[in-house]
């Protein structure tokens, strides 16, 4: 299977790169974060994603979207990796877009995928608990009621719940911690009575929420797939999510590889352009080397995703843990190769700083993916 992508989807890396360089650079986070936005993003902006086809790209045709895959979704995440720019692209349309696809009935999908691929609501997932990425260790309880159930507990990082009109939320029915038996997945109005929404703003200036659900009451319509076999259509929508997450990742560091590779081109030190020093070549040279293997497995797990292949999740695991690294690697050579002006808050290398930091946590760091790895492989 090639790992070049093809005339169509290179036509819409184009379309996204020109759309999200002129209406939402790096300059819109910087001022989404210095006027401390309520939203957190551009509503304009988003609206205009959906007229551009974007906010629809995972939604299926019959549902007014564009029908197509991962590795659409991901060269869209790449984009958006190169700007920073700030939207509910990951929470809403690939994320809780995934979930509905795999888990939910044709009710569910008729009310809200058409919704979500025209931007006229906005839904995301909640799922963890704990500061670090734990989706086994689930405790929000769901328990029985004449209606149907009733949702008790906490959810924290839940990537725009501040805006979220629709809430898909990982619960416990049976079990304990740890176990992925017993969880079911529940749709949840997000005004719906006993839910309190805490905004928080990260590091990186874009958005998450800390989830309270006080006694909530939801119906046996709510239930996204099956009761206590909530767990394979939030593995869909997690893998999803990782691999867009990986594609970000990598658009974050390519961008800033071609930021450094300018500066080494023009910044001049003891009468020479500092780029023709042999030290600083192989430092870029080496980054170079692993964006371009990085970019192949980031797309190679799209495709297998599209595919519906069986080491399908292997193979996204691989992407996040090595996007990870890589990003990590790129903003830190930019630091060092700048001087001191990159740890500036004037210059916009710590903003993709930030962003690669928040985006490592997102839906398992290295460490978590490595760790799954080795699991799968029986280690």
């Amino acid at each position: 299977m090639s790992l070049n992508l093809t005339e169509e989807q290179t036509m819409l890396r184009d379309s996204a790169r020109d759309f999200l360089a002129d209406k939402a650079p790096v300059t819109q986070l910087r001022q989404l974060r210095d006027t401390k936005d309520a939203t957190g993003f551009s509503v304009a902006l988003w609206q205009q994603f959906a007229e551009m086809g974007f906010s629809g790209v995972l939604v299926p045709e019959e549902f007014g979207g564009m029908g197509l895959g991962q590795v659409e979704a991901g060269v869209v995440m790449e984009q958006i990796g190169h700007q920073l720019s700030c939207s509910p692209f990951l929470a809403s349309s690939i994320a809780a877009v995934m979930a509905l696809r795999h888990g939910g009935t044709e009710a569910q999908q008729k009310a809200w995928l058409p919704r979500l691929a025209s931007a006229e609501a906005i839904a995301t997932l909640a799922i963890d608990e704990k500061s670090k990425h734990q989706p086994t260790e689930i405790a929000l309880r769901a328990t029985p009621s004449a209606s149907g159930f009733t949702l008790s507990g906490a959810k924290t990082f839940v990537l725009d719940g501040h805006v979220a009109d629709l809430l898909i939320v990982a619960a416990r029915r049976a079990g304990e911690p740890g176990d992925t038996d017993g969880i079911t997945l529940f749709l949840v109005d997000a005004k719906a009575p006993g839910v309190e929404i805490e905004r928080t703003v990260m590091v990186d200036a874009h958005n998450a929420a800390r989830i309270a659900f006080k006694d909530v009451q939801v119906s046996t319509d709510a239930v996204l797939g099956q009761v206590d076999a909530g767990w394979v259509p939030l593995s869909a929508a997690l893998d999803a999510a990782r691999a867009a997450a990986a594609a970000e990742l990598l658009g974050l560091a390519d961008e800033v590889f071609e930021r450094t590779v300018n500066y080494l081109k023009e910044r001049k030190q003891f009468g020479r352009v500092i780029g023709e020093f042999q030290g600083l070549q192989h430092r870029a040279a080496e980054l170079y080397c692993e964006l371009e293997i990085t970019r192949s497995v980031v797309i190679h797990a799209q495709q297998q995703l599209d595919a519906k292949a069986d080491g399908a999740s292997r193979a996204v695991s691989m992407a996040k843990a090595r996007a990870g690294r890589t990003a990590t690697l790129a903003v830190q050579e930019a630091v060092q190769m700048h001087g001191g002006m990159g740890m500036t808050d004037e210059f916009e290398i710590g903003f993709f700083m930030k962003r690669a930091r928040v985006l490592q946590e997102l839906f398992g760091d290295a460490n978590f993916h490595l760790d799954q790895l080795a699991r799968q492989q029986g280690y």
